[in-house]
């Protein structure tokens, strides 16, 4: 038999205490291996944490790196500071200067708040102007300082006119949405010519304008609440010539190629639209561009929305739970996490599903959370032991994720329905279509809350409303087989269309800041 008790240790007894030796010459090894795998882990950990903290740097470094680096910074503008930040501020703004300078029904303020939506529904107009009508031979540039210049007048306007008449304000609140409506179309002439030319990055794209909105909202939201109850709402609307500045400065800085001739003449340019008008009527004949195209329509149009109704009666101190206007600029700035959380759900986890399943799940899930709204208007939380400011937070949440993860897909197969040489206007026809849809919705919406008497103190039918949106909601899901079942990255256009599209092109020097500055993508 082996000796295991060869290994022997000296031990001084005058040392006032040591560790215990092991009796088992394998103990040795074990408790150094031990430590080992203890390093080994913390390294693992502090490298884990270290590339979860770089990760989004070194995506937008990617980004940077295959596009225009002013193209990203452009986005971040328009996307984070623009309709994040200041639409944002806009909405909680915008309510309480109609709630309590104006003093106006919530189904009245539902009727006006469509209205925001017009300069919307006209994007194919300025989409067509930014493609077929350049100032002193850019295409994008000018549109951005025009948009600015809109913006930051009727901002002015509205916040140190003083008291204003109801329709003058309107006025100046379209205005405002104006701007950030051509900016947008603007940009998303970009994005669109980018997922053309970069089709892999498609999805990306959309995320990255996901995460700018969203962090921009979250900002605008947490403001929000502060400003009104420091400053007043008139004068908080003071904060939305903010974006239109910066708007501004973007059309001088935005790398842009430009044309070949210093202007277009006037039979040129009307040539040029009537080719891009055809060349859209032809697109959109083809179904696999008209059926998604009525889905979100229609998705849009269904989903009426009663967001008035709920505003006042959250600040209500009778019949709501009397939220503090820093408590309201909370719950959205939630809601904003809560986006940003389904932004990174739909980048990490499903982006590479096909159209048709992902918006089918995205939807019933959407629906299903919209029952946690009539939970909230019935006080069944309360039943249940929810204290309302916990709730609230529940619902925000969850509505905004599921909204999120249902619309990003979408959003990702415009881009891929649309032609080169028109892709700027055809994007901006599938965003009108969806602004019709939206505009219907809040219309609806305002008469859904006049038929059931919804009023600034009456809300015994609100549950009732809530009720019919919900069904609604469940409702669409019967329309998803117009969505096609192919994924995200696939190519939807028919080749005929594409390669006519592209060969038609007026001027091949209208390539923009989309063109890479490592020259890995010819346009």
């Amino acid at each position: 038999m082996t000796n295991i008790f060869l290994h022997t240790v000296k031990v001084n007894p005058n040392l006032p205490s040591q560790n215990p030796v092991p009796s088992h010459p394998h103990e040795t090894d074990t408790m150094g291996e031990n430590e080992n795998a203890t390093v080994t882990t913390k390294k693992k950990t502090s490298k884990t944490l270290l590339t979860l903290l770089t990760e989004p740097f070194q995506w937008i470094q990617k980004l940077s790196s295959q596009l225009n680096p002013t193209f990203v910074i452009g986005v971040f503008l328009i996307y984070g500071i623009g309709q994040g930040f200041s639409g944002s501020l806009f909405k909680v703004v915008a309510d309480y200067y109609w709630k309590d300078v104006q003093k106006i029904q919530p189904s009245t303020v539902q009727l006006y708040v469509g209205f925001y939506f017009i300069p919307w529904v006209l994007k194919p107009l300025w989409g067509i102007l930014t493609d077929a009508f350049p100032v002193r031979g850019y295409r994008r540039r000018p549109y951005f300082i025009i948009s600015g210049v809109i913006g930051a007048v009727s901002a002015a306007v509205i916040a140190f006119a003083g008291n204003l008449a109801a329709v003058a304000a309107l006025m100046c609140f379209v205005g405002v949405s104006a701007s950030l409506a051509i900016a947008d179309v603007t940009i998303d002439a970009c994005i669109a010519r980018n997922s053309i030319e970069v089709r892999e990055l498609a999805p990306d794209l959309q995320s990255l304008c996901g995460f700018c909105s969203g962090a921009g909202a979250l900002v605008g939201y947490l403001a929000s609440g502060f400003f009104v109850h420091r400053l007043g709402p008139q004068e908080s609307l003071g904060l939305m010539a903010l974006s239109p500045a910066l708007t501004i400065v973007l059309g001088f800085v935005i790398y842009e190629n430009r044309t070949s001739g210093s202007h277009i003449e006037k039979k040129q340019a009307v040539e040029s639209v009537g080719m891009k008008i055809r060349s859209m009527y032809q697109t959109m004949l083809y179904p696999h561009v008209w059926k998604p195209s009525l889905y979100m329509f229609l998705a849009l149009a269904l989903n009426v929305t009663t967001h008035e109704g709920h505003f006042y009666w959250y600040t209500d101190p009778k019949a709501g739970p009397a939220f503090s206007q820093e408590f309201v600029g909370v719950i959205y700035a939630i809601g904003a996490v809560a986006s940003l959380i389904g932004v990174l759900i739909y980048h990490k986890a499903l982006k590479d599903y096909p159209f048709r399943d992902l918006v089918f799940y995205a939807q019933l899930l959407y629906g299903i959370s919209g029952v946690l709204d009539l939970i909230f208007i019935l006080r069944w939380n309360l039943v249940i032991g929810i204290p309302d400011y916990f709730f609230v937070v529940i619902e925000e949440s969850a509505t905004r994720i599921t909204s999120k993860i249902r619309w990003m897909p979408m959003m990702v197969l415009s881009t891929q329905l649309c032609p080169l040489g028109i892709e700027g206007t055809f994007f901006a026809l599938l965003m009108c279509i969806d602004s019709i849809g939206a505009l219907l919705s809040r219309w609806g919406g305002g008469v859904l809350l006049r038929v059931l008497h919804i009023t600034r103190t009456d809300f015994t039918n609100l549950w009732l409303a809530v009720l019919i949106r919900d069904m609604l909601r469940f409702a669409t899901l019967a329309l998803v087989f117009l969505v096609p079942k192919t994924d995200q990255y696939e190519e939807l256009l028919p080749f005929e269309v594409s390669g006519k599209n592209t060969s038609d092109k007026v001027d091949e020097e209208e390539t923009l800041e989309l063109v890479p500055i490592n020259g890995k993508t010819e346009v």
